[in-house]
């Protein structure tokens, strides 16, 4: 038998457990009290999510298009600290646990993640 095997798309649900991470990964953020004042005070939070939804769905392997900025030009002045970039990925990690999302696919999220490090931090 030929298995065809789930990207990570599919193992994160596709668009609509997308979503519902982000939405738990927001609710995180804005909880946690190293990063919520970069969430609290973003003009357009909805906006914020819905570009997190897009990059998530289309880093993923999905069909959906990211129309956002790139992460180096997106954080380019923020002057993220190591601690703010470690914060949100456990926040993350926090989210898709939440999720039901198997510890192997939080491992390739966390990869994932943890790669974009130099585009994120002190940029």
């Amino acid at each position: 038998m030929n298995a065809v095997a789930e990207t990570l798309y599919d193992r994160l649900g596709r668009r609509e457990g997308i979503t519902r991470i982000t939405r738990e990964l927001m609710k995180n953020h804005l909880a946690n009290p190293l990063v919520k004042t970069r969430y609290e005070n973003s003009p357009d939070l909805d906006r914020v999510e819905t570009r997190v939804i897009e990059f998530f769905c289309a880093g993923a392997g999905g069909p959906e298009s990211y129309s956002g900025k790139d992460m180096l030009t997106t954080h380019k002045g923020m002057n993220v600290s190591e601690q703010e970039f470690i914060t949100v990925i456990d926040d993350a990690m926090d989210a898709l646990e939440k999720c039901g999302v198997e510890p192997a696919t939080r491992n390739e999220v966390l990869a994932i993640l943890w790669s974009l490090k130099g585009e994120v931090i002190r940029v």
